[in-house]
């Protein structure tokens, strides 16, 4: 279940605590508090607060000192109101500039006291909620379909929702994996939650655990993903790209619902739902030897399968209208329509790269076709040109061999898949290595992978390599 919204309390005086922390238990908030700054920093450190209510006068550090330590020491955790009983507008301008909420005054009203609280709250969860949306937004329309195989991921979706599990969603890249993780949050009880999704195979290797267990030094916390989705959903996309060392501290966190920041000493308590995702068999990887049996179990608790899109042929109609008016509306193209034959030829075409390939493929034709209809002819060009481009290209003389009518955007494109699907063979299929030949970092690498749609590990790289 959703955890209730945790409120810090910061106030010397036991008899303004104690009053707060009552009134707001009765509203339904979880409540710390603290009588100083010390106890203060302490308490934000054991559990990241939603909302802090912090007193201006005490006796071992000023509120307005707390607040700009930190400020300074990594940001803001929370949306933070001033509490005083003789302030003066100095005081509320220099705790405005260091990012304070709001003000109240004392003696306190109940009324404004839930009001401010309330909004804080909502405007705490919509900033980690839009930070979310920041880190990856989602691809449209993967859930789009009345065939036979969505309706009935729909409906075992809608099922899961309702318990707090966890879930591995498995199915081949470009499915809509994310998408399937987000209609599972979005309809279960975290859904006012943050989403927040973890793309293993993005994240730099030699900072991975502080991205996602956060740093602790001294007073100065960082919060890493894991720990920015209490609340909420984490999603862990292709999961099979942790390290050893990874996968073995997050099966600790899955067992034991705690982490330790990296440099602290102390437990963190998590409360996050975790959907995973991959499109490798994992359970061949963890009879190799290359994932953790334990973590494999933990992780699939209830298993999802995506179907492949040459399994969804009645949906491809729908598809393709529904991304037709989606890319026009994003990005101010002309609408066009696909004709009954090109529809025809796309129902039957096998789609190696499933929706992501047909994405592509639609926005390519918005933007380079002409007139209001998309006819067969044009959709066999389109896709001709997209064998050509998967296709390992032949060198000659010495230089490769480019088609030299395509836009420069994908004849670079066109290069660069052959470039890297051919590096990658002479890798042996190591990324590691690949990226050491390129001269490429790590991060940069698997998002130009993916944005080519080559997969290091599957095999169809593998044979193209």
């Amino acid at each position: 279940m959703p955890a209730a919204a945790r409120i810090l309390v910061v106030d010397d005086e036991p008899d303004i605590r104690a009053t707060i922390k009552d009134i707001l238990e009765d509203e339904g908030y979880a409540v710390d508090v603290a009588e100083s700054a010390a106890a203060a920093r302490e308490a934000r450190r054991r559990q990241r607060p939603d909302a802090i209510l912090l007193d201006i006068w005490m006796p071992d550090l000023d509120g307005i000192s707390l607040l700009r330590e930190w400020s300074e020491r990594g940001g803001l955790p929370c949306p933070v109101i001033m509490i005083s009983g003789h302030g003066n507008i100095e005081t509320a301008v220099e705790a405005t500039r260091l990012g304070a909420w709001d003000f109240i005054e004392k003696p306190l009203s109940l009324a404004k006291l839930l009001l401010v609280v309330g909004h804080a709250v909502e405007a705490g969860q919509l900033r980690r909620e839009n930070e979310g949306l920041r880190r990856q937004m989602p691809a449209p329309g993967d859930l789009v379909g009345s065939g036979k195989a969505i309706q009935a991921l729909r409906a075992q979706i809608e099922k899961i929702a309702a318990h707090d599990t966890g879930v591995l969603v498995v199915g081949e890249a470009g499915t809509g994996k994310e998408t399937v993780a987000r209609a599972l949050h979005e309809r279960g009880a975290r859904r006012a939650g943050p989403f927040v999704t973890v793309a293993a195979g993005a994240i730099a290797q030699g900072g991975a655990a502080v991205a996602l267990f956060g740093t602790e030094d001294g007073g100065a916390v960082q919060q890493g993903l894991i720990e920015q989705a209490n609340g909420g959903t984490l999603f862990l996309d292709e999961v099979a790209d942790l390290d050893p060392e990874l996968q073995l501290r997050l099966s600790s966190v899955l067992e034991r619902r705690v982490l330790i920041r990296c440099g602290g000493h102390e437990s963190v308590p998590i409360d996050a739902r975790v959907v995973a995702a991959t499109a490798h068999d994992l359970a061949a990887l963890v009879a190799a030897g290359r994932f953790r049996e334990e973590l494999y179990y933990q992780l699939k608790i209830v298993p999802i399968a995506v179907p492949p899109l040459r399994e969804r042929a009645d949906d491809v109609p729908d598809l393709l209208r529904y991304h037709a008016d989606w890319f026009a509306n994003r990005d101010q193209l002309p609408y066009r329509k696909f004709s009954v034959a090109a529809q025809n030829r796309l129902r039957n075409h096998v789609w190696p790269g499933n929706l992501r390939e047909l994405r592509n493929l639609v926005q390519r034709l918005l933007v380079l076709g002409g007139g209001s209809d998309i006819a067969l002819e044009e959709v066999e060009t389109a896709l001709g040109s997209e064998a050509v481009a998967a296709a390992p290209m032949p060198v000659a003389a010495g230089k490769p061999s480019i088609d030299f009518a395509l836009p420069l955007r994908e004849a670079r494109e066109q290069f660069e898949r052959a470039y890297l699907l051919h590096q990658l063979g002479l890798a042996g299929g190591s990324v590691g290595k690949l990226a050491k030949a390129v001269g490429m970092e790590r991060t940069h690498l698997y998002r130009k992978l993916k944005d080519l749609d080559i997969d290091p590990r599957g095999p169809k790289a593998a044979e193209e390599g």
